[in-house]
């Protein structure tokens, strides 16, 4: 039977939760459990497809194509799943579902409220979603983890509050089966330093006022708890000391699951779910070596070389808007030996328009001192300008290019304008009246409706032959990412752009074969565009190709991509 562990927030949002549910996911799963995730967002949208990057951060992909919290991308990295669009609820797909069953006549007449039918709902979907492998196997996993979106108290989480305490009994009849881990802010006042315990006391107790009684309290902090503040938290919210665990500010994210391992959490959940713990370490010497090394190379006091990525992209105001691109730089990083340093740079202060501010000058600065050159995803025109000429330096001055996505559809218009010379040539999402498309809407996509209706998730991409840079990256003709797309190239000029030099080397592996997927240019060291997100595979200990090879060619290193792509790099600095 599968157990669950929910973990709940208190005082304030963003207080990370999902660190610490990926933290536990991974600790549980390096003792040799088989574990999955559940990321519940109180939202009436859908899905995150159609939020604003500034106002949520990025949309995850994944597998089957489901749009979700970024959340749900901390799971997988730090646990190695492969979870699909049901291990993100929110308030709306549970609506809809209930609203979609009273129409059907589902309901035999009954009025249909909150509660019981809302709840019922709720209890119904992690019930069922939590008994799905995510980790490639067929039986059902050990543990699901369950993170509850937002903070306790807020309004439009209290069905899932209580549907998480009926849970804990009516679908958990054998007592044993559910931890309830609650993650809370431990701030210091004044010049003399007092932890406070008070915003913990009063969400302890705003949650046992719920229903839900806690079995071990995370204390989130800057510097390590006090005993003091230990026993304060003990005595007012009513959990062993022991069961008080905090969570200091560490120097890198890896070091979260090491510092909750070292203060005995996974004994505490195995202890109230009743399971025997098993004799092996639950942080494994390779998870030891990463924080570690990580260390090494990010430290203040690092003496290993850096080099400077300058990210052009339209949502650079909230950095999170490009979290699994960052983390897919640092993962490559890890395996290159190099310290990477991101300079943000907003694309449209590079373009003419913005000529004579100082950051318009700033931008330039900062481009120009870049050792390679990344364009996101991304939608509508705003900065594409500015995302066009950077292209078309990189492409010049021979600086390494990764376009990802709106990033590959960039460089093939300024391809088309600067070598070709067509002036007007742009993309359809742009001016659907210029004579020159070179990128075009894909017809069998909707224009009526935008949730959930782009080119999503998983898809195969055949190489057309062995000896493009894809295939050093890959090592095979076959290649399986993640897609996010409305637009593509058009099949109508990919010859004459062949002919001038510029290379499609991959296309969609369907019946059609005339999407275009990547993009090289072979006389130049590392010019690559994707219309796949490779980002959202990658993982600490195993980069995505386009990105360990853009680092690679970053730091100089591109000469021993064949021994970086193929020989495994150990992380105690050894191959």
């Amino acid at each position: 039977m599968v157990h669950y562990i929910l973990i709940t927030g208190g005082v304030l949002s963003g207080i990370g939760k999902g660190v610490i549910a990926s933290s536990t996911g991974q600790l549980l799963r390096s003792l040799g459990f088989r574990v999955t995730a559940i990321k519940i967002d109180p939202y009436i949208n859908i899905d995150a497809g159609t939020m604003s990057p500034f106002e949520h951060g990025e949309v995850f992909v994944l597998d089957d194509g489901g749009e979700a919290d970024l959340d749900l991308g901390n799971y997988e990295r730090f646990v190695d799943l492969t979870l699909n669009r049901d291990n993100n609820i929110t308030t709306g797909k549970i609506y809809k579902n209930v609203i979609d069953k009273e129409r059907e006549g589902k309901y035999l007449g009954k009025t249909v409220q909150v509660v019981p039918h809302i709840v019922d709902e709720i209890k119904e979907w992690v019930h069922r979603v939590g008994q799905i492998p995510t980790d490639g196997q067929e039986k059902p996993p050990d543990v699901c983890v369950i993170e509850l979106g937002g903070t306790v108290g807020d309004i439009e989480s209290m069905p899932f509050i209580e549907a998480m305490r009926q849970f804990q009994y009516d679908k958990l009849p054998n007592k044993g089966k559910f931890c309830l881990i609650h993650v809370s802010l431990i701030p210091v006042i004044g010049v003399v330093g007092e932890q406070k315990t008070k915003p913990t006391q009063h969400s302890v107790r705003e949650l046992r006022a719920l229903g839900l009684n806690p079995d071990v309290i995370v204390c989130r902090s800057t510097k390590p708890l006090s005993e003091g503040t230990k026993e304060k938290i003990e005595h007012f919210c009513h959990v062993d000391k022991d069961c008080v665990v905090g969570v200091h500010d560490v120097s890198n994210i890896y070091r979260v699951p090491i510092l909750l391992c070292d203060q005995g959490l996974p004994s505490l959940i195995l202890r109230k779910l009743k399971i025997e713990e098993p004799k092996t370490s639950p942080i494994s010497e390779q998870w030891r070596r990463l924080a570690k090394h990580v260390d090494e190379i990010e430290g203040s006091k690092s003496s290993i070389s850096e080099i400077h990525i300058a990210m052009v992209g339209k949502y650079t105001g909230l950095t999170d808007s490009y979290l699994s691109v960052t983390k897919a730089l640092k993962h490559a990083s890890f395996r290159a030996e190099v310290k990477v340093v991101i300079d943000w740079i907003e694309a449209e202060k590079l373009e003419p328009k913005v000529k004579g501010d100082d950051s318009h000058h700033e931008a330039w600065e900062t481009l120009k001192k870049a050792n390679g050159i990344l364009v996101p995803g991304g939608f509508g025109d705003r900065g594409t300008e500015g995302k066009i000429l950077a292209a078309k330096y990189a492409r010049e001055n021979k600086i390494p290019y990764l376009g990802i996505c709106l990033g590959m559809q960039i460089a093939v218009i300024e391809f088309a304008r600067s070598v070709l010379g067509w002036k007007e040539a742009t993309s359809e999402e742009f001016d659907n009246q210029s004579s020159k498309k070179v990128v075009i809407y894909m017809p069998e996509i909707s224009k009526t409706h935008m949730g959930g209706t782009m080119r999503l998730g998983k898809r195969s991409t055949l190489l057309k032959n062995k000896e493009c840079l894809s295939y050093r990256l890959y090592g095979k003709t076959e290649i399986v990412e993640r897609h996010r797309h409305r637009y593509e190239i058009n099949p109508e000029v990919v010859a004459e752009l062949e002919a001038a030099g510029l290379s499609f080397v991959g296309i969609n592996a369907d019946k059609t074969g005339e999407r275009q997927e990547i993009v090289e240019i072979t006389s130049h060291p590392f010019f690559l565009g994707v219309q796949y997100h490779p980002e959202f595979k990658s993982r600490p200990l195993r980069p995505s190709p386009p990105f360990l090879g853009f680092i690679l060619s970053a730091c100089n290193k591109i000469d021993k991509l064949d021994e970086y792509i193929n020989t495994k790099t150990e992380l105690n600095g050894t191959k």
